[in-house]
């Protein structure tokens, strides 16, 4: 089997493009021009240069999963209220306002981490550290919590 590295009988050269290199890629950051039309938000484009497509497309691959988590969220802080008879009210109600809360905030919290993550992939400079998980996980521990000792405290009659 021949792979883009395995020299060819012809000529001894790999295939011609290879897309582990980015230098040889066509549509890579390594030929592409700045950008000079007007990008959204400024704050972000008027810095740096432009970096690789990979890694600004990984960055809002991560945006957009931040988005269907929220979604998921408020979904599920409405679902627990709705459908979650057997909890009592006090506690139903609290662990779905908890819920859809966090679905409420985790849009601005992503797209501040966005923002925040592409200057400084545009700028070479470290990524920021991670600003999401630690709320997420105390808001679910939170939730996991109130439901257990709803559910311990017996089926509301």
């Amino acid at each position: 089997m021949r792979t883009a590295h395995t020299p060819t009988a012809g000529g001894g050269r790999g295939t011609p493009h290879d897309d582990r290199d980015p230098e040889r890629r066509p549509g890579s950051g390594a030929e592409q021009k700045p950008h000079t039309g007007r990008r959204f938000p400024k704050s972000v484009y008027e810095h740096g240069e432009e970096p690789d497509p990979r890694f600004s497309l990984a960055n809002e691959r991560t945006f957009l999963a931040s988005i269907r988590t929220a979604l998921a969220f408020i979904a599920g802080g409405i679902a627990l209220q709705a459908l979650a008879t057997a909890l009592p009210g006090p506690i139903r109600l609290s662990a779905a306002l908890i819920l859809i809360a966090v679905g409420v905030a985790l849009p601005a919290q992503a797209w501040r981490t966005w923002t925040r993550t592409e200057r400084a992939i545009r700028t070479g400079q470290p990524l920021p550290a991670p600003s999401l998980a630690l709320p997420i996980a105390v808001a679910v521990a939170l939730v996991a919590v109130l439901v257990a000792a709803g559910l311990a405290a017996g089926p509301v009659l």
